[in-house]
């Protein structure tokens, strides 16, 4: 995610090993540049190598602050005195985008409570995340959620304890952690999604910037895994936030593009010049190759998927669930779309998953007969049981916001037409809720009632600076919604971070 193997070979960085892979031969002509997490499990596998180490000399990072008896087990162990540094260098969270971050945890909570490694983990990336940005944050938390109460504790706790290393130059107006959770917004990781970065995770799947393509029919070896990556793929960054339909507009000039830049195959080498000129074009022309030939696949793949699973049926429906109150009409949708061969049992569970979700207390609900449609097309009780944990996850009693505001008719309107031109509008309705959060917390106007300080202080000043951080996972929708607010308005930095990214599966 941070580093490419081509960019560390740039930096003549040739061997890359593992420091628990048994049998490394011994290599005296090189240094080693350890990376690592303080962990337990890291710091004794460290000191076993200093006892008898493989390579001259040792750089030693840690990605996170280590403490002094683990430095001190290293320093007895340093018997040859090959260590040249130890340093703490703060990268302990996975940047996913340049305002997204993640720790990659799966299945942070038990029930309502953390897991205590997933906590101390997920403590421990968020002090790192602070360290890196050199922020020393008031912090706010979700007060309906025991979890983001814990967390916020956690975090400042370690604020106090190594308050040396948070001591930053004072700014104007101090910047704000806010600590939410994501059972306040269940519907928004539910729904199909039709921007670039957030359909590919959502069909696809999106691991560390990696992407697995091997189940595409007729795929070509080279392309069974490829990277997406906005820090070396020009078209990915241009793209990323673009709606599915710009997407087939932009791959086809990127396409037109490439086949004027093509090397004419009879072109004549004749003089120096003419080898010259070829050999100094062709690994640009081999990059854009690549380039082209890996997005054609993923958009291919995604139409490909978009027209097999009815999606874009699909996705109205689930539009008109996360954003409308037509009770009769939501239901008649769901039945109907509940009897298509053409819709996978995923998108019928997460239609009526969905469904329970907005209309759990309506007088005349319709999810009991939904259930038993969708055990008759799985004739499993598997999905059934993920409708009701999910009811439990995120249900009304959970809540501690209005996820389902009754907007009038004007507002809706409004937002309709603020929405994009043309049809794409009716699958782009839904606003995550955090975008209303950050909102409000940036015109000054969040309820200290429901998301207070933790501490004796508050913000007299609208905050500039803001971390916001989704117990159980943030998703692309929610990084995009990060992403407009940061362009619509200039002095204001927020940066998003969950346990994780997810998608529907997930």
């Amino acid at each position: 995610v941070v580093y490419t193997q081509s960019e560390i070979l740039q930096r003549e960085v040739y061997l890359f090993e593992r420091l628990d892979s048994p049998n490394r031969e011994p290599m005296k002509h090189l240094k080693a540049i350890c990376f690592l997490r303080p962990t337990k499990e890291n710091v004794e596998l460290l000191v076993q190598e200093l006892r008898r180490p493989k390579y001259s000399v040792y750089f030693i990072y840690f990605s996170n602050v280590i403490s002094k008896s683990d430095v001190k087990a290293l320093a007895e162990a340093d018997e040859q005195e090959v260590v040249a540094e130890v340093q703490e260098f703060y990268g302990d969270y996975i940047a996913v985008n340049p305002h997204v971050f993640s720790l990659n945890l799966l299945g942070c909570c038990r029930g309502r409570s953390w897991d205590p490694a997933q906590l101390s983990r997920t403590t421990q990336g968020l002090t790192a995340l602070l360290l890196s940005l050199k922020k020393c944050p008031m912090i706010r938390y979700q007060l309906s959620s025991e979890p983001a109460k814990r967390l916020a504790e956690c975090v400042k706790q370690v604020i106090t304890k190594e308050y040396e290393l948070f001591d930053f130059r004072r700014t104007e107006v101090p910047p704000l952690l806010l600590i939410l959770d994501r059972s306040d917004d269940a519907i928004t990781p539910l729904l199909n999604q039709w921007t670039y970065q957030a359909m590919v995770h959502e069909l696809l799947g999106i691991n560390n910037n990696r992407i697995d393509l091997s189940r595409v029919p007729g795929i070509s070896k080279d392309l069974r895994e490829v990277v997406l990556s906005a820090e070396n793929d020009e078209f990915y960054a241009n793209n990323m936030y673009l709606n599915f339909a710009e997407i087939g507009t932009n791959i086809k000039n990127l396409m037109e593009d490439f086949q004027r830049r093509k090397p004419k195959e009879q072109q004549k080498l004749e003089s120096i010049a003419d080898m010259k000129a070829f050999v100094e074009n062709y690994p640009q022309f081999k990059k854009m190759s690549g380039t082209v030939s890996k997005h054609v696949t993923v958009v291919g793949e995604l139409s490909r998927l978009v027209a097999e699973r009815n999606l874009l049926e699909v996705s109205e429906v689930e539009q008109e669930l996360a954003c409308q109150s037509d009770h009769s009409s939501a239901l008649q949708s769901v039945r109907r779309l509940l009897q298509s061969p053409r819709v996978s049992e995923l998108d019928a569970a997460r239609l009526v998953m969905l469904y329970a979700l907005r209309y759990e207390r309506h007088g005349s609900s319709g999810l009991p007969a939904l259930l038993e449609e969708l055990r008759g097309r799985g004739g499993t009780d598997r999905y059934r049981k993920l409708v009701s944990a999910v009811v439990e996850y995120g249900g009304k009693r959970v809540r501690g916001s209005d996820l389902f505001s009754t907007k009038d008719a004007v507002a809706i309107t409004k937002q309709f037409l603020k929405g994009l031109k043309g049809i794409e509008n009716v699958y782009t309705q839904h606003q995550p809720l955090l975008q209303e959060t950050l909102d409000q917390l940036i015109k000054g106007k969040l309820k200290d009632s429901q998301y207070p300080y933790l501490g004796p202080n508050t913000l007299r000043d609208r905050p500039q600076d803001i971390i916001v951080f989704l117990i159980g996972g943030a998703t692309y929708e929610e990084a995009l919604a990060v992403f407009n607010l940061n362009r619509s308005n200039p002095g204001v930095r927020i940066v998003l971070g969950g346990t994780t990214i997810h998608n529907t599966r997930r």
